[in-house]
């Protein structure tokens, strides 16, 4: 949660109203400790303990996605946040690596996202990385909605992999570490 407050601060300093809307944030807080008790949620800690960035691997957004999309072909990113500290680290782009290793693994065939649709910056960090825009949807309750997807075979820095920390889970998540370290 710690990494999800520091992001909000910093999107709203940034002019982005994204995850603080009072109508819609307690719903969007309490499917993502959901997420977290499910063992959805991964972190990618640092050698010293600090945890520098997550991702939770969701079902389909049924508000988003149907089954004309093939729902079972994909892995759905959720709640990808990284620490402050950790810009200019690419680790935004190796998680999504490793989410794409991990659908390669299970035969899916993509990767996909949704994001708010008025974070302009945001999608266009998405695009850079290889997703294409689908389309976007607006449901009345829902402020996300711009949605993407990329090949599970896409992998943009092969050569710094996040690998599953040895000892796996703990605290209702799931830990990675940059290869190489313990």
């Amino acid at each position: 949660m710690a990494l999800r407050i520091e992001a909000e601060g910093w999107l709203a300093h940034a002019g982005v109203d994204q995850w603080r809307d009072p109508a819609t944030r307690p719903t969007a807080l309490a499917k993502w400790r959901a997420d977290i008790e499910a063992g959805r949620t991964w972190v990618v800690e640092e050698p010293d303990g600090r945890l520098s960035g997550t991702v939770t691997l969701a079902a389909p957004d049924t508000d988003f996605w149907s089954t004309a999309d093939d729902l079972g072909s994909a892995l759905y990113v959720a709640k990808l946040i990284t620490a402050r500290n950790a810009r200019g680290t690419r680790l935004g782009a190796r998680l999504l690596d490793w989410v794409s290793r991990r659908a390669t693994d299970q035969e899916l065939s993509w990767v996909r996202l949704d994001c708010w649709r008025s974070n302009r910056a945001l999608q266009a960090y998405y695009l850079a990385l290889g997703f294409d825009h689908v389309r976007t949807e607006a449901p009345p309750h829902r402020k996300s909605g711009w949605l993407a997807q990329r090949a599970s075979a896409v992998l943009l820095h092969p050569e710094d992999v996040l690998a599953d920390c040895p000892e796996g889970r703990w605290g209702g998540r799931q830990s990675l570490t940059p290869e190489g370290v313990g």
